[in-house]
């Protein structure tokens, strides 16, 4: 993953190896976290209704969990699906889900 410091530099993270911690970091963070929150300037963090998570493109790391079931369709219905190709199910769940009112994210 590759990622944009603040100073334009670019840094280069492995998953699979992730850094550890030092000591320092280790302080700092407690010493944040043990902050009341009072304290800590936000000021300069735009406020974000939900309209803007409404025009996000969605989190690419959520995957709903998937749960195999049985539906019984009228055959039209069936029909229609399938006729447009692969991938029937998916668009049924898409359509369940705009029913639903959500596109899925969390």
């Amino acid at each position: 993953m590759r990622m944009r410091a603040p100073d334009d530099h670019v840094i280069v993270v492995d998953r699979s190896a992730p850094r550890r911690l030092s000591d320092e970091q280790k302080a700092r963070l407690t010493a944040l976290a043990a902050r009341p929150e009072e304290e800590i300037d936000t000021t300069d963090i735009p406020m974000l209704d939900e309209a803007h998570w409404r025009r996000l493109a969605g989190n690419p790391l959520y995957r709903p969990v998937k749960k195999q079931t049985t539906v019984r369709l009228d055959a039209d219905v069936l029909v229609w699906l399938r006729s447009s190709g692969k991938g029937w199910q998916t668009r049924l769940n898409a359509i369940l889900r705009a029913a639903m009112g959500t596109d899925g994210e969390k």
